[in-house]
């Protein structure tokens, strides 16, 4: 009888171990070997005590499973994922508010400058209505000039 406990504790075991290991993780668990632990129903002293090859085994597939695809649990993935995004993101936004920072400035100086002409525009319009200030050339200068 005790030897089919350890056998079924074994068994257990293995099935959490490939089931952590597919990325199939319930949730509040993670693929580690406290997980394998509750996911096996075997007590993790249990686990360190009687099963130690069962644990060296699940950390050199997760090892091996880390350096070939990454991440097995598709959360820890995520995250790093999420958080590489986020990263990049807030470098997009600095970058757009500096963007908008600087459309202000030119917008303000294209104000400025607007304004600028309109006033000289202005005084443009008043000198040519007043007429007094206009002189006409000579005749001479203008045949001169057509030459």
């Amino acid at each position: 009888m005790p030897n089919d406990r350890h056998a079924n504790a074994e068994s257990r075991l293995k099935a959490a171990m490939d089931q952590l290991l597919a990325g199939d993780i319930p949730e509040g668990l993670r693929c580690d070997i406290k997980s394998l632990s509750i996911l096996a129903a075997v007590p993790r002293a249990t686990l360190y005590r009687t099963y130690p090859h069962v644990k060296e085994e699940f950390e050199n597939r997760l090892g091996t499973a880390r350096e070939a695809t990454g991440e097995p649990d598709p959360r820890l993935a995520q995250i790093d994922r999420l958080k590489a995004e986020v990263s990049r993101l807030k470098g997009r936004l600095s970058r757009m508010k500096e963007e908008a920072s600087e459309a202000s400035e030119f917008k303000t100086l294209a104000l400025s400058r607007l304004a600028e002409q309109h006033d000289e525009i202005q005084r443009l319009r008043a000198a040519l209505e007043d007429s007094g200030n206009i002189r006409t050339l000579p005749v001479r200068a203008r045949i001169a000039a057509d030459r």
